[in-house]
């Protein structure tokens, strides 16, 4: 059961201009892990990323869109209700979204920025933003990093930092809100032409782990929050070998008791399991993603969750504790689905 006695539900986004039903809500049976849908709304064009509130009573979605914007949904039942009309991020192309010390951050892939929009008490979104960072740079791959692409925002576990993912710059951003304002603290550069495009920390909060879109591989870094630091040290390869086609690295997340991180390949449809030995990751194998095109990857209570984009379905695996390999256990049929979220 889902904090205060509610039942667990997901919420699934999809991209409406693909087809997709927007954002839908399934009840999850906490023995199998399975999914059941019970609705769906489509008020939100290409509601590709969402966030739940600490409360877990708002869902906020991007709108994925060239305008690009972000929305409140009410989810205290089991048909989200938007709150209040949709608010523009003031930056095209939203692919992420977090929320951060009061406000609800989104990171615009198209314009390669970080929007700040306050959230005020009730859960519900301010009518504008308060600020927005602005990337700068570019990466050696001249179809991929001609300019920046903020990809992800979150923020650190200590709560004390949000942090970008820049693909078009190859870097990470850490950053702090100065009057709802996002400030620049550092920008940590990794390989040129890696492409990073999501990160997932250890749950321990000393360890980072970047996913690499353009090379499928995961760089380790070292994440210190007292200085807001992140070192990169090693980076390991996602795929036993070199891909046979396209291989594009997607999602990633760690095993809440630290000893595993997984990773969703596109093009490839595959699932990596990598084992974590102290500063290092070692590929432990992989397994089918039983979809095609795994757009985002999410764990919760000894399960991960799927979105297939192309294939139109959210999978879900069983995880085996002591090996950390997924096992199939089923699928509901979601067309363009984008992401998974658990309340």
């Amino acid at each position: 059961m889902a904090e205060g006695g509610r039942r667990r539900r997901a919420f699934i986004g999809s991209f409406t201009a693909a087809g997709g039903p927007g954002v839908v809500t399934a009840a999850v049976d906490p023995e199998s892990g399975g999914l059941t849908v019970l609705s769906a709304v489509d008020d939100v064009p290409d509601p590709s990323y969402l966030a739940l509130a600490p409360d877990g009573r708002t869902l906020y979605a991007v709108s994925e869109t060239a305008e690009g914007a972000v929305a409140a949904y009410r989810v205290t039942g089991d048909k989200p209700e938007l709150a209040g009309p949709l608010v523009r991020v003031e930056g095209a192309g939203p692919t992420h979204l977090s929320v951060f010390a009061g406000h609800v951050l989104t990171a615009n892939y198209g314009s390669g920025s970080v929007t700040a929009v306050p959230v005020r008490g009730d859960g519900t979104l301010a009518d504008a933003p308060s600020g927005l960072l602005r990337h700068t740079g570019s990466g050696p791959d001249q179809r991929r990093q001609r300019t920046p692409h903020a990809h992800q925002v979150q923020p650190d576990p200590s709560g004390r930092w949000a942090v970008s993912v820049d693909l078009g710059t190859d870097s990470v951003r850490v950053c702090t809100l100065t009057r709802g304002r996002p400030e620049p603290h550092r920008e940590i550069a990794l390989r040129p032409g890696s492409g990073p495009r999501h990160l997932a920390f250890h749950p321990d909060g000393t360890l980072a782990y970047v996913l690499n879109e353009l090379s499928p591989t995961v760089t380790v870094c070292r994440w210190d929050a007292v200085d807001g630091a992140l070192k990169p040290l090693t980076e390991n390869q996602v795929l036993p070998g070199a891909p046979a086609g396209d291989a594009y690295p997607s999602g990633i997340v760690a095993s809440p008791d630290g000893r595993f991180v997984w990773t969703a390949t596109r093009g490839e449809d595959a699932l990596s399991v990598l084992a974590v030995e102290g500063e290092a990751l070692r590929l432990v194998g992989t397994v089918p993603c039983a979809g095609h095109w795994p757009r985002a990857i999410t764990e919760a209570d000894g399960f991960l969750y799927v979105a297939n984009e192309r294939s139109g379905d959210v999978t879900w695996f069983a995880v085996d504790p002591a090996t950390g390999v997924p096992l199939r256990g089923g699928a509901i049929e979601v067309p363009a689905a984008s992401c998974v979220v658990l309340g």
